[in-house]
């Protein structure tokens, strides 16, 4: 169990969070949710021990071991991955340097022998298979486990934290954004682990269909408060808006009430035989309260994508193409044609093959075999997921954005800034210093002000919090044209695409029109991934 009593933390003269009295209770699994800047990563931080609030206290059960993630660029991934047991890493390399002593003596072996007592009550001799089947359900393959964790590329390093703070079976397990940078089969992998989970688990993540599927309780931040919800996302979704709904209701009744007995006091007050029933009515009125009722600090942007003209039944053919990214073949003899009705997931582990395809497509760089081509009525807009570039200048949003526009005026510009939350002078801020949240915003700006009837999207749910990924999702089915695009966030994938590309590690694809919950569970396109994945490992061995 872990607990916070009373907390409160000030940043200067703003309470991000006041008087928070919320207890974390074994068996379940909590989806801390909030606005961006609501305080969610910050209040782990405060549960975690890594920051002191102002006042209160954070109270864990005597003996509990809590986990969190943390970087280790200069250790081996394997011993990263058990450092998340500490007392059994400490063990370890307590042995062994007892054990490398030249001058031995019988305190050392007494000494040594209670250490491998505990070490053996730990399980301590089953620790790298332990770490080693984390690592592998991750997706870290076995040849990497003994490498420096600083060698590792971004995307690995986040998977082997999360097998770091999941190793050893903690008692309290604190996950800020575990999904990020984690393909669709490795966070499918993180949500059966944690459905199975017998601890405390407390989780921030912007993915909706995790947290549906993993958590018992939503915790929700809003105005420096906490509110705890029996079960998952979509029961806070409905229940907070059943509230908010009835104390509406309750404050329109109240507020007729009081234009009753107004109208009343205002007809009788100065009628005898009426003034003792006015001055009852003056009682009764001053008792109505009415509720105070905030709205929500979150805040939805309105994504609308509207193509200029009608797509053709031509829209894109690509045939027999081949690339190779550093020696390593990420697409080969990849083929396949796209209807006027195709809004198409690209799925798969190869993050680099999905982008290489986008950038084929979108002209940036050539393939080494093959063909592409458009249709005649088609016209494109893209989203890259690594922008950069596009960023590395000193104009300000408006006039960056203006460049995409046909109507050259800064107020039609500014209305496309403003449905994505950029108020007032925000139209003014330098490109080169926005956040990472901004810059998808001002990307996805650009691809409204465009019209195109074809958008080309590379991951552009990262960096965005839940109420933009939800208007995204919203702009995306609505969307009357094609869309090609890969996403880690389930829900988007299943919601907007109606057919799915897998590529697969050895470069090729499996092409199947179905939703992404169907194709999963289809039998066929489990045995084709299994051969697949098979023949690849088989092939890495060989080499």
């Amino acid at each position: 169990m872990i607990q916070a009593s009373n907390i409160t933390l000030r940043l200067g003269k703003k309470a991000l969070f006041e008087d928070v009295n919320i207890k974390f209770t074994e068996g379940n699994c909590y989806g801390l949710i909030g606005a961006n800047g609501a305080g969610k990563s910050t209040f782990l931080r405060i549960l975690s021990g890594d920051l002191e609030p102002t006042n209160g206290e954070v109270i864990i059960t005597p003996g509990q071991r809590l986990s969190v993630l943390v970087k280790y660029d200069e250790y081996p991934v394997i011993d990263t991955v058990i450092m998340g047991n500490k007392r059994l890493y400490d063990i370890m390399k307590e042995k062994d340097a007892i054990y490398m002593k030249e001058d031995f003596s019988d305190e050392d072996g007494i000494k040594a022998s209670e250490l491998e007592a505990e070490f053996a009550e730990m399980d301590g001799w089953n620790a790298e298979s332990d770490a080693a089947t984390l690592l592998n359900g991750l997706g870290i393959e076995p040849e990497l486990h003994y490498e420096i964790m600083g060698n590792l590329n971004g995307d690995q390093k986040v998977k082997v934290l999360l097998a770091k703070a999941l190793f050893g079976n903690p008692d309290i397990l604190l996950l800020d954004e575990p999904t990020n940078h984690l393909d669709l089969d490795a966070i499918a992998w993180l949500e059966e682990f944690l459905i199975n989970y017998d601890n405390t688990v407390i989780v921030v993540s912007h993915d909706r269909y995790f947290l549906n599927k993993v958590c018992t309780n939503t915790a929700d931040i809003d105005y420096g408060k906490i509110q705890l919800y029996a079960g998952n996302y979509d029961f806070w979704y409905e229940s907070s808006q059943l509230i908010m709904k009835q104390r509406k209701e309750a404050n329109k009744k109240k507020e007729e009430q009081i234009k009753e007995l107004q109208e009343f006091i205002s007809r009788f007050s100065a009628n005898a035989s009426k003034s003792k029933q006015a001055t009852s009515r003056k009682r009764a009125l001053e008792k109505i309260e009415l509720d105070d009722i905030k709205p929500s600090s979150r805040k939805y942007p309105y994504i609308d994508f509207r193509p200029e003209r009608e797509i053709g039944n031509e829209v894109l053919t690509v045939e027999g193409i081949s690339k190779t990214i550093d020696g390593v073949k990420v697409l080969d003899n990849v083929s396949f044609i796209v209807g006027h009705d195709d809004k198409i997931g690209f799925v798969g582990a190869n993050e680099i093959a999905k982008t290489t395809l986008f950038q084929i497509l979108m002209g940036e760089i050539e393939p080494d075999e093959g063909t592409y081509k458009w249709g005649v009525t088609t016209s494109t807009s893209y989203f890259p997921k690594d922008n950069t570039k596009i960023f590395d200048t000193d104009l300000i949003i408006v006039d960056w954005l203006t460049q995409f526009s046909e109507i050259k005026d800064a107020t039609y510009v500014r209305g496309f800034l403003g449905r994505m939350l950029f108020a007032g002078e925000d139209g003014v801020k330098k490109m080169r210093v926005l956040s990472g949240g901004e810059k998808v915003r001002v990307l996805l700006s650009r691809m409204m002000i465009e019209n195109s009837n074809v958008l080309i999207l590379d991951e552009p749910t990262d960096h965005l919090d839940m109420e933009s990924i939800t208007a995204l999702n919203t702009g995306l089915i609505k969307f009357p044209g094609v869309i090609l695009f890969s996403s880690r966030d389930h829900q988007v994938v299943q919601t907007t695409a109606n057919r799915i590309i897998e590529i697969m590690p050895d470069g090729s694809i499996i092409d199947k029109v179905t939703t992404y919950d169907e194709y999963l569970e289809s039998d066929e396109m489990a045995r084709k991934r299994q051969a697949v994945y098979s023949k690849s490992e088989e092939d890495e061995q060989d080499n």
